[in-house]
């Protein structure tokens, strides 16, 4: 059996003599990792880019598998945005795949990371969007990138961003407002994956979950056990699934434990147009909301 990759390698050379057809003058066709980051490139841009997203809304980043649509998408681009810290492993397989000449922009340089220990390694915690205070951090090395591609809109993407920091702004005031409050022993939660910890550094909230940084690790019998024991000594009473990753185990954590479901919540990529999340912004406070009103049901 031919795997997926062998077949992206091959189809690509046959899919560059059909790239796209360059954009207008006055935009720059900008290529994004996934959809939290393109949205956010958007906002800095304006109507002087045109963004496409390689991992759709709904998408899991860590398991994401490069069509070549992607590679010709990546091709055409005139510049490219990834978070970086370790999200994107498939990346440099689809920029040589692709024949993209570029080095893509790696928007969470200068974010103050935190570490764990996974399997004995030292890791980065890769999901730095998940707190405005970093995002501030992207949108100065997205203007940035954007101002260098593009002199001429130097001024729009200056404007943009700092309108945008004031939104960031708002939205960290927002989430301290929902639970600086809120006593510690309620700020605990069950989630799918270990995405949540910037969230929870910013707003002092714990997060419990079965696996670690990537949806790709797998929890052992003896993890999941002990995950087990420490909800329930830890009075943990609600659990939250993710939009872009398998809800069964933490299901089953749920029903061990007696923790009662708190919804949906939106990690790694935005909804669609039609769903709760589908600007950066939107989820981050959607988000917020979710878990703020689960710790208020539980107390």
């Amino acid at each position: 059996m031919i795997s997926r990759r062998l077949l992206l390698s091959a189809a690509i050379p046959a899919l560059m003599a059909f790239s796209a057809v360059p954009a207008f003058a006055d935009t720059l066709k900008v290529v994004a990792s996934f959809t939290v980051l393109g949205d956010v490139v958007s906002q800095v841009g304006g109507k002087h880019v045109k963004v496409t997203n390689l991992v759709g809304p709904n998408g899991d980043p860590h398991e994401f598998e490069p069509s070549p649509t992607d590679a010709r998408n990546l091709k055409a681009a005139q510049v490219a945005f990834v978070s970086g810290e370790g999200l994107e492993g498939w990346m440099d397989r689809l920029i040589t795949a692709s024949g993209y000449k570029g080095k893509p922009v790696v928007v969470s340089e200068g974010v103050n990371t935190r570490t764990m220990d996974e399997d004995g390694k030292t890791v980065t915690d890769p999901h730095v969007w998940n707190s405005p205070v970093n995002v501030k951090v992207w949108v100065a090395n997205i203007e940035k990138a954007l101002s260098e591609a593009d002199p001429a809109d130097t001024g729009a993407f200056k404007a943009n961003a700092e309108a945008y920091i004031q939104k960031l702004d708002a939205m960290n005031a927002y989430a301290h407002s929902k639970f600086d409050a809120v006593p510690a022993d309620r700020r605990k939660v069950l989630t799918s994956h270990d995405a949540f910890g910037y969230f929870g550094r910013e707003y002092n909230v714990s997060f419990l979950a079965p696996l670690g940084l990537s949806t790709e690790t797998e929890a052992s019998a003896a993890d999941v056990a002990k995950l087990i024991e420490q909800i329930k000594a830890e009075g943990v009473k609600t659990y939250f699934l993710e939009n872009s990753n398998d809800p069964r185990l933490v299901k089953q954590i749920a029903k061990a434990t007696a923790a009662q479901p708190g919804g949906e919540l939106y990690v790694e990529s935005l909804s669609d147009a039609k769903g709760p999340a589908p600007t950066y912004e939107k989820m981050f406070r959607y988000n917020v909301d979710q878990i703020a009103a689960a710790m208020a049901k539980s107390s």
